[in-house]
């Protein structure tokens, strides 16, 4: 008999966190709920969040930050909370970050975040 893969949740990623790295994705969740509507995506990897024409945004708490992406139309210079930036297609650029304090989702994160939500909302596809 074949079982069937497991769904997850965003209960599940939450559950992989502790208090502090939770609170961050909460945070960051907020952020950018804040912005507009988005919809969820939950696989394995992470929770993403979308715009009206794709995803955006991801994240997942663990035991020691809060580790995710997002998605811009430029490549940002060197900060410590991006750990890697990459080429996705010709117009856009996956930025791999780690936030371990609230201090961290500052006022320059916020307008990175509002950028990658005009990503979600297709503006790449207006350049």
């Amino acid at each position: 008999m074949l079982m069937a893969d497991a769904v997850w949740t965003v209960e599940d990623h939450l559950a992989q966190g502790d208090e502090r790295t939770v609170a961050l994705w909460h945070r960051f969740a907020s952020i950018l709920e804040g912005f507009g509507p988005t919809t969820l995506s939950v696989s394995k990897t992470t929770v993403t969040f979308k715009g009206s024409r794709r995803g955006f945004a991801g994240a997942r708490p663990t035991a020691e930050a809060l580790v995710g992406y997002f998605d811009l139309m430029r490549e940002l210079p060197a900060d410590r909370r991006v750990r890697s930036a990459s080429r996705f297609d010709r117009n856009l650029v996956v930025h791999h970050f780690t936030v371990t304090d609230a201090s961290d989702l500052d006022a320059e994160f916020v307008g990175w975040l509002e950028e990658a939500y005009a990503v979600g909302n297709g503006a790449h596809l207006r350049r």
